[in-house]
């Protein structure tokens, strides 16, 4: 039996704010769940960069600066005390910043009155190995949740991979999404002596089939109703490969796409698409907040998720909670979702010919939007927050 309510510090630079309101929303999901289906409290402090201007020009450093100090959210208090970044060259000193910061807000809000017993912190490189010390300077323990890119990419890089091994040895327990992030943080150095595996869930309350979906979206874009329609949901960054769901267009004449999403490669990529004669059936529509999301993966057959690295998309499990099946590249998570009987192919590299003959092949023999619903389901927040809540009483 628990003797008393746990009061749990969430920390972690990404989290939704009004620059970002999709920055992190896996972070604030995992939370909102936990707090529903577990009695807990909780507060978070999400710091962001301090910059001083909020002209467009400036970016994602501009839109940080449009986050409120604190702000109350379904009844959570979020925090957003600025911390210094160097860009590029202050990479190793942005955790002893971060750091900095957040030892100063949570000082401040203990001096007020509020108990801590954990840190649960997202991200290992800046936010873990600050969270590391954080949690020395309140001595409770924390942990640290590996959410992909920091373990595939920045754990590569000597002087980071130092710091975040120190931090995952430090913490009393280091979660990972899926099963392959584990085993990469195994294969650098870790001790799989306190690494858990704690997949995110689907919310099925907010996402499922809408029937007049289709119907209006395509109206909006002058899509065909009657054609097969590819989804591209996310960042269009280098990683994210949309280059091959455009050349993968090229090699399907009855299909058409609808790329949802924004960054510094849209027009590069809105480019490559009229250069091959495909802006007429491949449509750009920007960033969608994650109420309109549902919409789309109803409009969709197939979700394509072509990325280099993905630690476990919640893009797929929400896609196919909307009906919508899954292609994707044979990496991570991926992998461990889309099985024998998952509604979804597995494709391996980059090859576009490859994703085409792919989405042909489902589109043969398309699932009912049901049963593709099911299999996402099976999947629930409820067993991820009760597993969660295992660690965190540990």
């Amino acid at each position: 039996m628990r003797s008393k309510r746990l009061h749990i510090l969430v920390f972690s630079t990404l989290f939704p704010h009004a620059g970002e309101p999709t920055q992190g929303i896996f972070v604030e999901n995992r939370l909102r769940h936990l707090l529903k289906d577990e009695d807990i409290d909780a507060t978070v402090i999400a710091p962001v960069p301090w910059f001083p201007l909020k002209n467009s020009i400036f970016g994602k450093y501009a839109r940080a600066s449009e986050a409120d100090y604190v702000e109350i959210k379904n009844g959570l208090t979020i925090y957003h005390p600025r911390y210094l970044v160097i860009p590029k060259i202050g990479m190793m000193l942005t955790p002893f910043f971060l750091a900095h910061t957040a030892k100063r807000m949570a000082c401040r809000l203990i001096k007020e009155g509020a108990v801590f017993d954990l840190i649960d912190a997202h991200y290992l490189f800046p936010d873990g190995v600050a969270a590391a010390d954080l949690a020395k300077k309140l001595e409770i323990p924390f942990t640290i949740t590996a959410r992909g890119s920091d373990v595939t990419q920045i754990a590569l890089m000597p002087r980071p991979k130092r710091l975040i091994l120190k931090a995952c040895s430090a913490a009393k327990q280091v979660i990972t999404v899926s099963q392959s992030l584990k085993d990469k943080l195994v294969a650098i150095g870790a001790s799989e002596r306190n690494i858990s595996v704690l997949r995110n869930g689907v919310d099925a309350d907010k996402f499922y089939p809408v029937e007049s979906a289709r119907e209006h979206i395509f109206a909006q874009l002058g899509l065909d109703t009657n054609k097969p329609t590819v989804l591209f949901a996310g960042w269009l960054i280098p990683r994210k490969r949309v280059d091959v769901v455009i050349d993968a267009m090229s090699n399907l004449p009855n299909a058409q796409a609808i790329i949802v999403g924004d960054g510094p490669l849209r027009r590069s990529l809105e480019a490559r698409s009229k250069s091959q004669s495909l802006d007429h059936k491949i449509k750009f529509v920007g960033q969608k907040t994650p109420q309109e999301m549902p919409d789309y993966f109803s409009a969709a057959d197939i979700l394509c998720l072509p990325s280099e690295r993905e630690g476990w998309a919640n893009v797929m499990l929400e896609a196919m909670a909307c009906g919508a099946v899954v292609v994707a590249r044979s990496v991570d998570g991926a992998v461990e979702l889309i099985v024998d009987n998952a509604p979804g192919k597995l494709v391996d590299g980059d090859d576009p010919v490859a994703y085409a003959n792919a989405i042909q092949s489902i589109l043969l023999d398309l699932p009912r939007r049901e049963a593709v619903r099911s299999f996402a389901l099976q999947y629930s927040w409820r067993s991820t927050s009760d597993k969660q809540m295992e660690i965190f009483e540990n």
